[in-house]
């Protein structure tokens, strides 16, 4: 695992977009995870930015969402099919019909999260999973507890993680109980993995996923057992790990590629 730490979220995002941004130029058809919330905002920004300004090239890319909530239809403000047109999809060049996100009402749930998985494998398998955290240490709708094998699946929300998401909502009890999400056994089986953190609200989260033991209780601590993982944080992100002079040590001390 490599812990990149940036004084702003601005330089955070910059320094995460220009790793996917940097996949793609040297393979135009990747195949991309891509995460929803506020903390890939900047991320993404940076993206179009570099779409628009530079002319990186989306028209070859598949995308692969993590996950959505159940119950919402695409054209929904809160569902994430809508985030993702609205902050990303609608700004760059990704064709339709290689953009793929969770079904928030399908009726077969079972095999809606059957096909997604395989679809995954016939596009090859995603290159690089773009993640944020929970302030409980989950990723994606993996909620503390949730098996590190665990596939596509339905899954019910826990209580914080709506909490955490009323924000969004005009009341609480709008935030839907349920979710279609992948799994972490899915997530690692991306080839490159960044997430992304920032605030000091996950920092205790980011400190025991990087730190701390491989538990299901903390499903972020999963990333600790892939071979490729960036993980991007601002400051006060970083300011509980335990281990913060080393990292700052290591990316001073990268050593050189080739």
């Amino acid at each position: 695992m490599e812990v990149l730490i940036a004084e702003t979220y601005d330089e955070m995002s910059v320094r995460a977009a220009a790793v996917v941004g940097k996949l793609i130029k040297i393979k135009p058809n990747a195949v991309l995870g891509m995460a929803t919330g506020s903390t890939p905002l900047g991320l993404y920004r940076e993206l179009v930015r570099l779409h628009q300004d530079e002319g990186l090239d989306f028209a070859q890319v598949t995308t692969f969402n993590l996950d959505e909530y159940v119950g919402l239809p695409n054209d929904e403000p809160h569902s994430y099919h809508y985030f993702m047109h609205e902050h990303f999809f609608q700004h760059v060049d990704v064709p339709s019909g290689n953009i793929y996100i969770p079904s928030g009402t399908t009726s077969n749930h079972a095999a809606f999260c059957a096909w997604y998985e395989e679809r995954i494998r016939e596009c090859g398998g995603i290159d690089i999973q773009i993640l944020g955290i929970g302030a409980d240490g989950h990723i994606a709708f993996n909620e503390p507890g949730s098996s590190l094998g665990s596939r596509t699946r339905l899954k019910t929300l826990a209580r914080q993680t709506i909490e955490d998401n009323a924000r969004f909502f005009e009341r609480p009890d709008d935030v839907p109980v349920y979710a279609i999400t992948m799994g972490v056994g899915t997530i690692l089986e991306a080839r490159a993995i960044v997430m992304l953190a920032n605030g000091k609200t996950k920092a205790a989260a980011v400190a025991r996923a990087i730190e701390g033991p491989v538990t299901s209780m903390i499903t972020a601590s999963a990333l600790q057992l892939h071979p490729s993982v960036r993980v991007f944080l601002d400051r006060d992100a970083a300011s509980e790990l335990q281990m913060n002079d080393y990292w700052n040590w290591v990316q001073e001390n990268r050593p050189r590629q080739g």
